[in-house]
């Protein structure tokens, strides 16, 4: 089992979940967060800790896209492990459905 980051981080990007990581294994994009799954240690400390709830145990059901999304990202990402001040309208964006399709963003973001 591995942690994964889903579309509920997307324009939301908070990092309260980077700071609690035992590992380090959050990878920052240009508009969410992904979790390495070979980094994790299913430790789920950053669960409780996103305000978007986008952080899933990739046992749910239906999460497989997610697993996939967090294991190709995390490659080429920058490692984040500091927290961030989240982008301003974060609270506009949550609870928001079809992010991925309309605003995921490929590009990298700064890392540390």
């Amino acid at each position: 089992m591995t942690y994964v980051v889903t579309e509920a981080c997307i324009k939301c990007k908070y990092t309260d979940c980077v700071e609690v990581c035992p590992v380090d294994c959050f990878y920052e994009g240009e508009n969410m967060l992904v979790i390495h799954p070979d980094e994790c240690i299913d430790c789920g400390v950053c669960e409780p800790e996103c305000p978007a709830d986008a952080i899933k145990p990739d046992t749910e059901p239906g999460l497989e896209k997610w697993l996939e999304v967090n294991t190709e990202y995390a490659k080429s990402w920058p490692n984040i492990t500091q927290k961030k001040d989240a982008p301003e309208d974060a609270k506009e964006w949550e609870g928001k459905e079809g992010k991925f399709e309309k605003y995921f963003s490929p590009n990298p973001g700064t890392g540390d």
